[in-house]
């Protein structure tokens, strides 16, 4: 089963608890604290495998969750770190962030990795927390929250050439007829249902060929097969328009041209303007040469490399052209810098990393940061409960309260944390 796109929710793993501890020797008066750190929770890690062709491994994987750290123990003993969860895609495949759009990552080569989801941090033990002033603590951290993302991992294949065009106008022939590759052909449109891929080589040289289903009018708005696989053509140096210049199945081949080059144009101006050739194919046909004479005149500016994929003729020709171009090529970008996730440093001064606002008489206090540090406080501590304040009134949040017009009393709503406000 060819899948080319997929959703995910990925959960990475929660950081071990910090342990809180203290040392308890014979003989050793006053041993102090020594609860460790927590571990690591795992990541969840994206993989290009070059044996991969599709993304049907990941179909049934709606949710994908990383296991939590090891807890910390005592005698400052560190808690051990998750294993990452790590996933093999396809070379070629691009992963989005659902929500924003964005690109996390376009896996363009073998073994190319991305960490798409952070495991979350190991809280730290009591030990961590000895000061001078303070050197018997009596509180640890939970571990943080792994990194929860809604992602959408899309497979552009890879291939030099693509051969695009109209059902039926003979792309599996070409194909079959100079590579490796052995797609199912015969005389009904929509033969090719998938994407096929052909490693061909001439001489010392070699390419790869993709014959993309065929195109009808409105594949950019998602009719036919549609948009599924226009955008396999992105990736593609040179697209190669296979036309049937016999006509024989009631089809203007000038037409033929001009509604795919429409849907092209429509879908991406950057495929618009990729290198295109035409093999216009079935010359072995009587009523090709007539046909070819219009097509020139419409269009006198144009490449056209004569073939018939039944009988052999032209493509050793076509081949040996094709090679010459990809020489000549450089590699592009099909993403704009714009188009990436970039990464937002708050300067605190200046931009608050958080939100306040009244929803039913409740303050409601957002903000990743605070909401991480809700979630590594343990309640059941009075002096982490103490620090916790600490932090919120370094932060600002009780000022930032007071200038809203909060008042003693008033109800604060935190991570789904309820309490009253005190000035």
């Amino acid at each position: 089963m060819f899948v080319d796109e997929i959703k995910l929710k990925l959960v990475a793993g929660k950081g071990g608890d910090g342990c809180t501890s203290f040392r308890r020797e014979k003989y050793v008066p006053m041993g102090g604290p020594d609860g460790g750190t927590g571990g690591h929770g795992g990541n969840i890690v994206f993989v290009a495998e070059k044996g991969l062709r599709t993304l049907v491994d990941l179909k049934y994987h709606k949710i994908i969750k990383a296991h939590k750290g090891e807890n910390g123990k005592g005698k400052n003993m560190t808690g051990k770190d998750a294993e990452d969860i790590i996933i093999k895609v396809p070379i070629g495949t691009t992963i989005y962030d659902d929500d924003t759009n964005l690109i996390i990552a376009d896996l363009t080569v073998d073994k190319e990795r991305v960490v798409v989801a952070h495991g979350g941090r190991g809280g730290k033990g009591n030990k961590a927390f000895a000061t001078h002033d303070k050197p018997a603590p009596s509180f640890s951290e939970l571990g943080e929250p792994g990194e929860i993302r809604y992602i959408k991992c899309e497979l552009k294949l890879l291939a030099d050439v693509g051969l695009i065009g109209m059902p039926s106008v003979g792309k599996s022939s070409i194909l079959a007829s100079v590579s490796n590759s052995n797609p199912k052909i015969a005389s009904y449109h929509f033969t090719t249902l998938n994407p096929n891929l052909g490693v061909v080589t001439l001489y010392d040289k070699s390419f790869v060929l993709a014959d993309l289903p065929g195109l009808i009018e409105g594949a950019s708005i998602g009719i036919g097969l549609g948009i599924k696989f226009l955008r396999h053509a992105s990736r593609c140096k040179i697209l190669a328009h296979v036309i049937d210049m016999s006509g024989t199945e009631g089809r203007n081949p000038i037409d033929d041209y001009e509604i795919i080059r429409k849907e092209i144009t429509s879908y991406s101006e950057k495929l618009a303007n990729k290198k295109e050739i035409i093999i216009a194919n079935k010359m072995d046909l009587e009523s090709s040469n007539e046909n070819l004479k219009l097509f020139k005149k419409r269009y006198p500016d144009k490449e056209i490399f004569l073939v018939s994929a039944t009988k052999g003729t032209g493509l050793k020709e076509l081949l040996e052209y094709l090679i010459k171009m990809l020489n000549t090529l450089e590699e592009e970008k099909i993403y704009n810098d714009d188009d990436y996730e970039s990464t937002i440093v708050y300067r605190f001064k200046n931009n608050k990393p958080y939100t306040i606002s009244k929803e039913e008489g409740i303050w409601v206090i957002k903000g990743k940061e605070i909401e991480k540090l809700f979630a590594m406080t343990r309640f059941d501590e009075d002096e982490a409960i103490e620090r916790l304040m600490r932090k919120l009134k370094g932060m600002g949040i009780e000022e930032e309260l007071q200038r809203l017009g909060a008042k003693y009393g008033d109800v604060v709503e935190i991570n789904n944390y309820v309490f009253e406000w005190k000035d």
